[in-house]
């Protein structure tokens, strides 16, 4: 079952092309790992499909409905977390927390905020004001405010990208469990081929905002070994 289509995808910041002609589909209980260089437009596409940019051409479906026309109802489904955004620091994970469940009108709102302060073993700390966490605190943090609406579609920028080997592990273990029992999509972007070869099902690989291929991860394991190995023989003919 298909639960989010782009279709034809376009978008040029003076003058520079940071998608172009990107179209793709995400499947119910899918992880898509999304992959290339730096400036290859994988942040522009997650906020195209944040409806945080509008695309020159082409448009984005999420629920069967037109994003341009249903942002509000479609994102109390979704959720999204990055690297490189911050919550604010001042607040305690609590607080943060307790703000997000109430705009999305959670159902018993402090016993959800309980409930994934533990998943993410950020309970001891959920009284310290943020900017006292670490990094790695901060992601987990970051994660755990996706969690808070349990959503059916999660965007991850870099999701991993602070967080020590260990729980890196344990969050992709979580993301799958959520996958597996819950039917959460999931649109994963990472640096880190490792992290996203062990995450994902299927992998969408952009260069220079153009889609350079799109294909079930065990085809391209099969066919280089690694996703490593796909990466650069793709970018690099010598490899």
């Amino acid at each position: 079952m298909v639960i989010l289509k782009a279709e034809r995808i376009r978008k040029v910041f003076n003058g520079t092309v940071a998608l172009d002609n990107v179209s793709f589909e995400l499947k119910k209980g899918e992880v898509l790992g999304v992959i290339g260089p730096n400036g290859a437009g994988k942040t522009t596409l997650i906020h195209i499909l944040l409806g945080l940019i509008t695309p020159d051409e082409g448009y984005v479906e999420v629920f069967g409905k037109d994003l341009k026309k249903n942002r509000a109802e479609i994102l109390h489904h979704v959720n999204f977390a990055s690297n490189y955004v911050s919550l604010p620091l001042s607040l305690t994970p609590w607080e943060n927390l307790l703000v997000y469940a109430l705009v999305y009108n959670v159902n018993h709102p402090e016993k959800r905020c309980r409930e994934v302060l533990e998943l993410f073993e950020l309970t001891d700390v959920s009284n310290r004001p943020s900017r006292r966490l670490s990094s790695g605190q901060m992601m987990r943090l970051a994660l755990a405010k996706c969690m808070i609406n349990d959503p059916q579609i999660l965007l991850l920028d870099e999701p991993a990208a602070s967080l020590d080997p260990e729980i890196a592990l344990r969050i992709r273990k979580l993301l799958r469990r959520m996958c597996i029992e819950k039917g959460v999509s999931i649109i994963y972007t990472s640096h880190n081929l490792r992290d996203i070869e062990e995450i994902s099902d299927r992998i969408l690989f952009l260069e220079k905002g153009k889609i350079v291929a799109i294909e079930e991860k065990s085809v391209l394991i099969q066919r280089y070994g690694t996703l490593e190995g796909f990466f650069f023989r793709s970018l690099y003919d010598e490899f």
